[in-house]
């Protein structure tokens, strides 16, 4: 696509004009001291050493999870305790409200309203009810967000009802704050899709692959109804729908090691967008939302600086050793649809029905299983690991007859085995480095998954015997019930991986403010 438009990042502008006069009456500078503070206040903001045009909420990274594995209430804690009178305070900060008499009233205090009723109300009617109609649509879509997280930080104290679904359990972190949270997504998420690009490289991508989810995604969300908005001034996201697939496919040569058409092409696209809409500068991209599962992902967003360190990066290849940054950054699941549908993969027998301990089939593809290869190839009954299976053995019915299922990384983090072995019952044992587990802001891995490290690969076999038969079946039992969220459907149902992947771009909204000060 050509550079139909010019993206311009510039500092923030803001014009003021004031006058004085020795002859003007003590009594009309005292009038002018609320106007005189709102207009330091202002000035105040330009000046602040700000990195975005959006405020982060709370003290620190609010998904600290990711790392540390502390909890989803513990998140919730590090809101800000002023956030309580958040919406007052946005209010206080921006608008200006005109009644029916046209009296400007200031929503601060009593006196402020009574002080500003006696200064020149044609004036600052004016120019605050042209401030206002800019800002107010934002202001109130800050003020929702604020109202969405004082409910989720108070759902402990709550019990919600559900007809699909009530999340519980040690599988999620704080199961309540979860569900509160989902409820306040579905009343009010809103996404914009920018219209702009054309298929195949936009609006398109694979649906019956191992990057299915790319073209799943992108459909899902361009034809549905409750979250995605025309209106971009109701959006709290904007949505940048190409397909990395698609751009390897057709704008990469083959074999030329040349990244540079691609990074060109996006490139083109964020100026155009930039140069069309106010919405990528009003905040440097940060409620911006990309979305790969090639394993080129992350190089892509490296094609326009504010995309990869400003924007959410949704993610199938989240590795924190190449950039992937948690508290902003989606991590999603690799799925494997090899139909388009997974019709015929879900399901698997109980825990006493499964004679084989562990299992794992397939190539050298990375360090990891070459050492997983080494040690375990064809060497023990129970750990049946081999490069392929032999002809007439069904890989899925391999998985159900498993208790444990090896899920080691390839030359990328991420790989479908983790959900073949959810679909099919068995308990996941994740080998990897550097990995951020799908959902991890809200699923506890621990309690339906066992994580070993690439040095313990040789005491595979002591480390899943030392799990009782009690404690393998509270974990399968688990993973049935985990299930849903990585369930891929068309059309998509509630708790299922698309909405999985809405909800944890919501949480990151939650996490700021964005501001428009132009």
């Amino acid at each position: 696509m050509g550079n139909n438009g010019k993206w311009n990042i510039c500092a923030l502008r803001r014009s003021s004009k004031a006058s004085s006069s020795f002859s003007t009456s003590m009594k009309l500078l005292l009038s002018l001291v609320p106007l005189i503070l709102v207009a330091v206040v202002g000035i105040v903001s330009l000046i602040s050493p700000i990195i975005l045009r959006c405020d982060f909420i709370g003290k620190s990274a609010f998904f600290s999870s990711f790392v540390n594995s502390s909890s989803f209430s513990s998140n919730l804690s590090l809101f800000d305790e002023n956030e309580k009178k958040g919406i007052v305070e946005l209010r206080s900060e921006t608008t200006v409200e005109v009644n029916n008499t046209h009296n400007a009233t200031f929503n601060h205090s009593s006196n402020s309203i009574q002080t500003l009723q006696q200064t020149n109300e044609s004036y600052v009617a004016h120019q605050k009810m042209k401030q206002q109609r800019k800002f107010s649509i934002l202001d109130r879509t800050e003020a929702g967000l604020l109202q969405a997280r004082a409910a989720i930080r108070e759902a402990t104290n709550q019990t919600l009802q559900d007809p699909d679904y009530v999340p519980i359990g040690p599988m999620y972190w704080n199961a309540k704050a979860f569900h509160r949270s989902y409820l306040e997504m579905e009343k009010q998420f809103k996404v914009f899709v920018y219209e702009e690009g054309e298929p195949p490289v936009f609006h398109n991508g694979p649906c019956k692959s191992i990057y299915s989810m790319e073209g799943n995604f992108i459909h899902a969300i361009e034809m549905n109804d409750q979250f995605r908005t025309r209106d971009p001034d109701k959006a709290q996201v904007f949505f940048l729908p190409f397909s990395v697939v698609m751009l390897v496919r057709f704008v990469y040569l083959r074999d030329s090691r040349d990244f540079g058409p691609i990074r060109k092409t996006v490139n083109d696209y964020i100026n155009v967008i930039a140069g069309k809409y106010p919405y990528w500068n009003r905040s440097l991209g940060a409620d911006h939302f990309m979305l790969a599962c090639h394993d080129w992902g992350p190089e892509t967003s490296f094609s326009v600086p504010y995309l990869h360190k400003n924007s959410i990066r949704v993610l199938c290849n989240a590795n924190t050793s190449e950039k992937f940054n948690p508290s902003k950054d989606v991590s999603f699941p690799e799925i494997n649809l090899q139909t388009g549908s997974i019709n015929g993969f879900i399901g698997g027998p109980s825990a006493s029905k499964r004679p084989i301990l562990a299992f794992f089939a397939g190539g050298l593809h990375g360090y990891i299983r070459s050492i997983l290869l080494d040690h375990w190839e064809n060497k023990d009954q129970d750990i049946m690991v081999q490069k392929y299976l032999p002809k007439g053995v069904s890989y899925y019915e391999m998985l159900r007859k498993s208790k444990f299922c090896l899920c080691p990384s390839g030359y990328e983090v991420a790989s479908p085995r983790v959900v073949e072995a959810i679909y099919t019952g068995c308990v996941p044992v994740l080998i990897s480095e550097h990995y951020v587990l799908p959902f991890s802001d809200v699923l506890n891995w621990k309690s339906f998954s066992v994580e070993v490290k690439v040095e313990d690969i040789p005491n595979l076999k002591d480390i899943l015997m030392r799990i009782s038969t009690t404690q393998y079946i509270r974990m399968q039992r688990r993973v049935g019930q985990i299930r849903r969220h990585f369930e891929v459907h068309s059309p998509p149902k509630r708790f299922d991986v698309f909405h999985m992947i809405l909800h944890s771009v919501w949480l990151r909204r939650l996490n700021f403010r964005v501001h428009d000060d132009q």
